[in-house]
């Protein structure tokens, strides 16, 4: 049985992760490093914005304190928040498709953004309401592909209305957010948003889907026989 469905956010449904990349590369630019597209999309797609930086500080062998890696944080988020203000594109079917999910199943978010930008987007696009459950990056210590964030999103529907981890599906676009769903015991569908089909294919994701489009809900019903 098939009972919720846990999204991510970045590339599931708000399709930012250029807007994600660029604000990153900015804040970093600004500090004496670089981040190429390259880069992002093959060793830090799927990393919530604090591990992408720190990381970023490690290879660059340069230190980083607490102080200043807040200061980029909050530089980070304000760049973001400018350049979706501009520009504002869901994952194509993902307007139509939650609120049918929403009819079916038990709706959550799990992302690596911090809260302000998730509910920034859901807001604008009318879909808040859909989703019983937002996780964010701020709600755990641990980001993908540590299962943490959908551990903690099953939880929250678990203590309203008993729900087995199995009866849970979750759709991804990263490697790191499909390690993720697997590790907490979960079904995964991938979008192509960031890689290739047959790179998701070949990790082990149940599904695989290029978008929205064309798609209903109840297909993921059959992940149940899985």
């Amino acid at each position: 049985m098939i009972e919720a469905v846990l999204f991510d956010f970045n590339g599931v449904i708000a399709d930012d992760e250029e807007q994600h990349r660029a604000a990153l590369g900015a804040v970093l630019g600004e500090a004496g490093l670089s981040l190429t597209r390259e880069q992002y999309y093959s060793d830090f797609l799927g990393f919530d914005d604090r591990s992408c930086l720190i990381e970023a500080f490690v290879r660059a062998g340069k230190s980083l304190s607490a102080m200043r890696l807040e200061r980029l944080l909050a530089e980070k988020s304000r760049v973001y928040q400018r350049l979706i203000d501009r520009s504002l594109a869901l994952v194509p079917g993902a307007a139509a498709f939650v609120p049918r999910a929403a009819e079916r199943f038990r709706l959550g978010v799990v992302s690596a953004a911090l809260r302000r930008e998730v509910d920034l987007v859901l807001d604008r696009a009318g879909l808040r309401r859909h989703f019983d459950v937002l996780v964010a990056a701020e709600d755990v210590g641990r980001g993908k592909p540590d299962p943490a964030g959908y551990l903690a999103a099953h939880g929250a529907l678990d203590r309203s209305r008993p729900l087995p981890v199995g009866h849970c599906v979750v759709i991804e676009d990263s490697l790191p957010g499909l390690r993720a769903a697997r590790a907490a015991g979960m079904h995964c569908t991938m979008l192509t948003t960031s890689h290739t089909p047959v790179a998701l294919a070949g990790a082990g994701a149940d599904l695989v889907w290029s978008s929205f489009a064309g798609h209903d809900p109840a297909e993921l019903l059959a992940l149940a026989a899985r």
